[in-house]
């Protein structure tokens, strides 16, 4: 059986300016402002929220499939999910458009500027969960606003139990909206900003939204997360990383673990302490997809931080 991740792809153009933003933008000329920043460092990372947490699920040995909309551009992509063993069956190609990307400046003192360019993601409504056939498991992440609603309630029909991960798609939809998601969700997954906003915009704390679900996870960067299921909260611990590189990407290796644990009907603990060790194993490379860590790896990691076997 596999997992369908419904999301977004992405690349991501990610450019280093060698000094600092504020010695080149003057404040009180921000009304007129026409700035140009040599970046002589470049890289390029492949992203977007179903392909990063399809890759770390690929990882641990899970099946996922995307179901996603990509744009002309997309060949590259497509060639390092063929290597991967990542199935293409469901990613469909918008004719004239470009997959989404982002184009990220950063200065020496990590300031960012981004500019984001949805293309193809504006049209993953055309995809239909039933068209995905043996699925056990699914998430609707951050992707088009009529895709992400359609897809929730796609899922809820067919009775397929799934992940409502808003993230930065967040903005797009009103208390209402979001109030919708919640009915028809068997999870909810938030990082803590995202649980504060929730809470605002539905008018309902995060004990009453739990109590509509299954389970409502909240990540809180180091200080770990919380887990919300059969009436009690349990406390996650923070998996120790390596080392702190880069926290992109580190949300959707969380929730990998997640749809594995939830998958594979884990007890709570232990899926949070998975989906814990899979954000410290990406925290500690650049880009979204570059650790390479397998099932075995993985479950020895998890002994040696937990202090029992991952089933």
């Amino acid at each position: 059986m596999s997992a369908l991740i419904c999301g977004s792809l992405a690349y991501d153009s990610i450019m280093v300016f060698q000094d600092h933003f504020k010695n080149h933008i003057l404040p009180e000329k921000i009304h007129i402002l026409n700035v140009s920043f040599l970046v002589p460092e470049l890289r390029r990372e492949y992203g977007g929220c179903a392909g990063n947490i399809a890759y770390n699920l690929k990882l641990l040995g899970g099946d996922p499939l995307i179901m996603a909309a990509c744009g002309d551009d997309f060949a590259p992509y497509a060639t390092r999910l063929d290597k991967l063993g990542i199935a293409r069956t469901h990613i469909r190609n918008v004719p004239d458009s470009f997959t989404a990307q982002a184009f990220i400046t950063t200065d020496l003192s990590d300031n960012q500027i981004t500019a984001f360019h949805p293309g193809a993601m504006n049209f993953s409504h055309l995809n239909q969960v039933s068209d995905a056939r043996n699925v056990s498991i699914g998430i609707v992440s951050p992707d088009g606003r009529d895709g992400m609603l359609q897809h929730a309630e796609q899922f809820h029909a067919a009775q397929i139990p799934f992940i409502f991960d808003p993230g930065q798609g967040m903005p797009m939809f009103d208390g209402a909206d979001l109030l919708h998601f919640v009915e028809l969700a068997d999870y909810i997954t938030l990082n803590d900003y995202e649980a504060e906003l929730l809470q605002s915009r539905t008018g309902k704390t995060l004990a009453q939204l739990a109590s509509q679900v299954r389970a409502l996870i909240v990540t809180k960067g180091e200080q770990g997360s919380s887990i919300y299921a059969d009436g009690e909260m349990i406390d996650i611990p923070c998996a120790k990383p390596a080392a702190v590189v880069d926290p992109t990407g580190c949300g959707d290796a969380y929730r990998a673990g997640l749809l594995y644990g939830i998958d594979k009907g884990l007890d709570w603990a232990t899926t949070g302490r998975l989906a814990s060790l899979m954000g410290a194993l990406k925290i500690a490379q650049r880009g979204a997809q570059n650790h390479t860590q397998g099932r075995a790896e993985i479950g020895a990691l998890f002994k040696a931080e937990f202090g029992y076997d991952l089933n």
